[in-house]
């Protein structure tokens, strides 16, 4: 059975909403970060970068939310959770994950982890600072030429649904209203409807 190690509110709840979807069996580990867990040795064993997501599975675990996205939509074809059969689809697919992940999220990472790339304590407010309007800049991209609506793809669901849907969760703490982004804003809401969500929610304040 797959297993996936996942924090509440972090980019692992993508995976989580996507593994929902996908309707494969699978158990969900909660690691918590407030006690510093995912640095613990038996987190490290099977995520030696010490983050989450972390899918284990017969073969061995993999890593970062794209592969891990990509991973479930290919092993339940059945849920038509990714454009398998369109090499072009499936890329422009991983096109938009992969901006997700090298940028989007990295200008979210520079608010509350900061430290990451700098100590000083003026380089960390400055980077602070920068949030509101990368993530804008980032969000106002996203609407304007990579949404295609009313799913990210399109009319089809996919797994870049519920990578969107974390994004736009976090644009308030960043500090920008969502409502600027009307797309991005409704599709949000159409994703709260999904009973997939709304599990993988249930599961993260389990």
């Amino acid at each position: 059975m797959l297993t996936l190690y996942f924090s509440p509110g972090s980019c692992s709840q993508a995976s989580l909403i996507a593994l929902e979807e996908s309707g494969l069996a699978f158990e969900a580990k909660k690691v918590n970060f407030a006690d510093g867990e995912q640095r613990s040795e038996a987190f490290l064993k099977h995520n030696p970068k010490g983050r989450v997501p972390a899918l284990l599975t017969e073969q061995g675990v993999i890593t970062e939310t794209p592969a891990i996205l990509a991973y479930i939509a290919a092993i339940a074809p059945a849920a038509r959770l990714a454009p398998l059969d369109n090499p072009f689809e499936f890329a422009r697919l991983q096109s938009f994950n992969n901006y997700i992940c090298s940028t989007v999220h990295v200008n979210h990472a520079h608010r509350p982890r900061g430290s990451r790339w700098a100590d000083d304590a003026a380089a960390l407010e400055a980077m602070k600072a920068k949030v509101p309007q990368t993530m804008s800049e980032s969000f106002a991209l996203i609407e304007d030429r990579m949404f295609a609506g009313p799913w990210v793809m399109g009319e089809t669901y996919s797994v870049a649904d519920p990578y969107l849907f974390v994004m736009t969760s976090w644009l308030p703490s960043d500090g920008v209203d969502p409502a600027k982004f009307p797309k991005a804003a409704a599709h949000h809401a159409r994703m709260l409807e999904r009973p997939a969500v709304q599990r993988a929610l249930a599961r993260e304040k389990a």
